[in-house]
């Protein structure tokens, strides 16, 4: 029998978001842990979905079930809600990256910038964030693609009352794989390289992602940061955003022993103690940015050059959790491109393909 995908397509759901409460996300993510309590006995495993061509391409052939994929990529960039229950209430299966951990914190930026909203020196967002890998690879020792996306929230109390729009990032290793033994060495940043070759039963879903991304964004792989720098500025105040932005873990984080451990697991095992439900550390980023990069794509080959990263601020996550709900029902938007990334006007409408 067909695994059920849930509802890939733009929804109701999605077209009547005008916002949502931090504290309503959060409790979301955090009703359905797979583990009652991570790494206690008698805790089952967590499950592991897998990512297959077939998976991949179901529906892309005309006159049969909808192309799932295609509909998944319009309505990231097409869609701002914060969850999807949909009408089951189980949410969507996510295609490319169906296995991560949520985490929640404080995103700070502490040194000055020229830059605005929540880019600004002085700025505090609660966030979301989801900590995953493209396709099936989780495990320490295989190829994996690490990514971290998440959602800030222009308050940093947890009980603020009235639904506030949220802000997305998207940032990636590199989106062909890499062997990073330790979340501590990755660098994770909005404009990832490519290197297709480094996972070759993988290359058949690389190249539909980034053909399907063309078509409903014109620089599917570069993940532009104007809601950030939008995020919580007055209305009449111009945009400032950076071009590039990267995470790196923070210098005195500890690193996570374990030979073929699942990513999760490593997440996990920077706030938690095994067995025990209350949170005992953070996982801190460093938030860097820079306007100076240049990139060159040949053939779906994409590497990146950068000089004068410059460290603004911090990303602390400080409780996480490994569940259904972040898995199928949390969302994050792709912010749509602009020619100008500090001019909505410019701004392209993925379904329609028109400016």
């Amino acid at each position: 029998m067909a695994e059920d995908f849930g509802i890939q397509e733009i929804s109701p759901e999605d077209r009547a978001y005008r916002g949502s409460r931090f504290r309503e996300v959060r409790d979301a993510i955090f009703a359905n842990p797979y583990q009652t309590v991570w790494g206690g006995e008698n805790e089952p495993a967590l499950p592991r979905s897998l990512v297959t061509i077939a998976s991949v391409y179901q529906g892309i052939l005309p006159f049969g079930r909808p192309f799932l994929f295609r509909q998944a990529a319009e309505r990231a960039v097409e869609s701002h809600a914060d969850l999807r229950f949909g009408p089951d209430g189980r949410g969507f299966r996510r295609i490319v990256h169906p296995n991560g951990v949520c985490l929640t914190g404080l995103w700070e930026i502490t040194e000055e910038t020229p830059y605005s909203g929540a880019f600004a020196e002085g700025s505090r967002a609660l966030a979301i964030g989801r900590y995953s890998t493209c396709c099936s690879e989780m495990l320490r020792g295989e190829v994996r693609s690490l990514s971290l996306v998440g959602k800030l929230y222009p308050t940093t109390d947890p009980d603020h009352a009235e639904p506030l729009e949220t802000a997305s990032f998207i940032t990636q290793e590199d989106i062909g794989g890499y062997r990073t033994a330790y979340i501590n060495d990755a660098e994770l940043r909005n404009a990832p390289d490519i290197t297709p070759w480094r996972r070759p039963s993988a290359m058949p879903i690389l190249a539909l992602a980034g053909i399907l991304f063309s078509i409903v964004d014109p620089k599917g792989t570069l993940r532009q940061l104007y809601q950030i720098a939008e995020l919580g500025k007055p209305a009449d105040e111009p945009t400032r955003a950076p071009q590039f932005m990267r995470f790196l873990v923070a210098a005195d984080q500890p690193r996570i022993e374990g030979d073929g451990l699942d990513l999760r697991d490593e997440v996990m095992a920077q706030i938690f103690d095994r067995g025990d439900p209350a949170p005992r550390r953070k996982l801190v980023f460093d938030i860097e940015v820079t306007d100076d990069g240049k990139g060159i794509d040949f053939l779906g080959y994409v590497r990146w050059k950068f000089e004068n990263w410059r460290r603004i601020g911090r990303l602390s996550f400080d409780d996480a959790v490994v569940s259904y709900n972040g898995d199928h029902v949390i969302h994050f938007n792709h912010p749509p491109w602009r020619r100008d990334r500090n001019d909505p006007a410019t701004a392209r409408r993925a379904t329609s393909g028109r400016e």
